[in-house]
């Protein structure tokens, strides 16, 4: 994408959006004065961190430093490539696509994503030949249709087969690969005699296979996938590329176990739905859900295992600033197989009714205490308190009070003077933890450093400081920032105007300078650009190139034995001094 013409389609989408707009179908965005602040999605965040600027077209997160245009927070956001979000961007700005031409980037693992391919095919044909006819009554059997095996690309391996293996082997990928990848176990095929269920990555593309037992055989009910360089199952969500969309209209997500319950889910109509891939939920799972929703329903399973998971993970995300709700499911069935005896509308209606976390942890607190023993109703009414002095509503702790104090016969006053305890307690951990995920800063720049920062951000705003530059009238002290400084005078050549926004995209492959960008954008600096401001940050950055010119003659002159020499150089060295006072 190297044609001016192909860079004036880029900027026409750019200009045709507002990253307001774009980013607000993602996430909420809040307005305080002229520009817009949401929780970032790029780290844990839990307070408003990023800024939107409809006037510059640009973001900015003021914890991890996360900022670009629309076309960068839809890739990161996304997950994709730049042409992937470049062609998203165009089919919404309207425009086409037709004047630009792309060269592919190779990626070191495209060969493990051919593979995947190349099985997922092999394994869908199983099932439609005579051999498949056995899983595909099986999978009937279960009330997965046709309609349903075709939408979540439901393979068969064949049992005692090695035909796959043969296949890629004869297509030219060789025995280590297919092994390091899992698709083989010591050149064999690994899932012999299993229904295939895909998982996809962020971007959609197969990465691996969860393998199910359908003939009755006394073997691991389900293989899944080892860890490979293209798939770690605690980076992905069972149907999260599926489900964006679904998630984002609502602004809600239904959490589950295991794909089956989200496959189960989806084809009554509730597509809003995730799954992890185990019961313990990692910091990337969570990070993913963020970019989607803060409103999450946990349906797990309705065992011991299943409600010991719901609050192992509901405190997680509690913790990280999610509103989370509880689904809890009778005779400790699981989601499909509720689904499967109650039917749609009775699920439905959990759905609906789902109790907040809090409340659900409190009635789980109350399991197994027996209430006969006095220390045991201590140690309840305790935990009770402690969850309750969580709760920002005076309303609903004062109804907990009340309920406790009318329940085991307590005065009223005793459990608020415990309560209050608990609400120091928690107050504190609270600014504690506030404490401990403040991001630490780097060393703390220089006068020149921000001189020079500061006038690299005039540059991109302003042509007369990109006049002087260009004039000599100032130089900058590191490499990287002259890089950029020649950059922008270069693309304001070319292109005749320089607007930040498409700046970005000019610089995307440049990865280093990309970086500055940055930096140089998420810095607080007075927009209102004078001459006398403008002069005083250049003589700061002369003045630093003076002394870093005089430290230079100095070491210099350490190096020579000839005392001419060492006069001549101190004479430069006390031109310098002179000329910069």
């Amino acid at each position: 994408m190297k044609s001016q013409e192909a860079n004036h389609t880029v900027s026409e989408i750019r200009s045709k959006l507002d990253i307001v707009e774009v980013i607000s179908s993602y996430l909420p965005l809040i307005q305080k004065g002229k520009n817009f602040f949401g929780v970032c999605p790029f780290h844990d965040d839990t307070n408003p961190s990023m800024s939107v600027s409809h006037e510059k077209q640009i973001y900015r997160c003021f914890s991890c430093g996360a900022s670009g245009n629309v076309f960068t927070f839809v890739q990161e956001y996304e997950h994709i490539s730049f042409r992937q979000a470049l062609i998203q961007l165009a089919e919404r700005a309207g425009v086409s696509l037709n004047s630009i031409s792309y060269q592919k980037k190779e990626d070191k693992y495209d060969k493990f994503y051919e593979i995947y391919q190349i099985a997922h095919k092999y394994y869908l044909n199983n099932l439609k030949t005579n051999l498949g006819k056995k899983a595909k009554e099986y999978l009937h059997s279960r009330t997965i249709d046709d309609a349903m095996i075709k939408e979540f690309g439901i393979g068969l391996s064949l049992d005692t087969s090695n035909d796959l293996i043969q296949l890629l082997e004869k297509k030219g990928y060789n025995l280590n690969e297919l092994n390091e990848i899992g698709l083989a176990n010591s050149n064999h095929d690994l899932y012999n005699g299993r229904i295939m269920f895909p998982l996809k990555d962020l971007s959609g593309r197969i990465v691996g296979f969860s393998g199910r037992r359908y003939d009755g055989k006394k073997e691991n009910k389900y293989v899944n996938t080892k860890v490979t360089p293209i798939f770690q199952k605690g980076s992905i969500l069972y149907n999260y590329y599926d489900a964006r969309e679904h998630i984002r209209r609502k602004n809600q997500v239904l959490l589950m176990e295991g794909f089956m319950a989200a496959i189960r889910s989806i084809t009554i109509g509730v597509k809003n739905v995730v799954s992890l891939m185990g019961t313990a939920m990692t910091k990337d799972q969570i990070s993913l859900l963020k970019r989607l929703s803060l409103n999450v329903i946990l349906c797990f399973d309705g065992d011991e295992a299943g409600v010991q998971a719901t609050i192992s993970n509901g405190e997680e995300l509690e913790k990280q600033g999610f509103h989370v709700r509880v689904i809890e499911l009778s005779d400790g069935l699981d989601p499909d197989d509720y689904i499967l005896k109650y039917g749609k509308e009775s699920f439905l209606s959990l759905i609906e009714n789902a109790i907040n976390y809090s409340d659900f942890k409190i009635k789980f607190l109350k399991k197994g205490v027996n209430f006969n023993s006095d220390e045991e109703v201590s140690d309840y009414i305790n935990q009770v308190l402690l969850e309750t002095s969580k709760f920002s509503d005076e309303i609903r702790r004062e109804l907990i009070l009340k309920t406790l104090a009318k329940e085991f016969n307590i005065g009223y006053n005793t459990l608020e003077k415990r309560l209050s305890t608990y609400l120091e307690h928690t107050q504190k951990e609270n600014k504690r933890e506030k404490k401990e995920i403040v991001r630490l800063e780097s060393k703390k720049p220089n006068k020149y450093e921000i001189a020079e920062w500061t006038i690299l951000y005039y540059m991109l705003m302003n042509s007369k400081v990109r006049n002087l530059f260009e004039q000599g009238k100032f130089t900058f002290s590191k490499e990287r920032e002259r890089f950029l400084a020649s950059e922008i005078i270069y693309y304001n050549q070319i292109y005749g105007t320089l607007v930040p926004a498409d700046f970005y995209t000019y610089l995307q492959d440049k990865k280093e300078l990309l970086e500055l960008l940055n930096h140089v954008l998420s810095l607080e600096i007075e927009e209102k650009i004078t001459d006398e401001i403008i002069n005083q940050y250049i003589r700061v950055i002369r003045e630093n190139s003076v002394n870093l010119e005089i430290d230079r003659l100095r070491k210099t002159m350490k190096e020579k034995n000839d005392p001419l020499e060492k006069a001549r150089i101190a004479e430069e060295i006390r031109k310098l001094k002179m000329g910069s006072e």
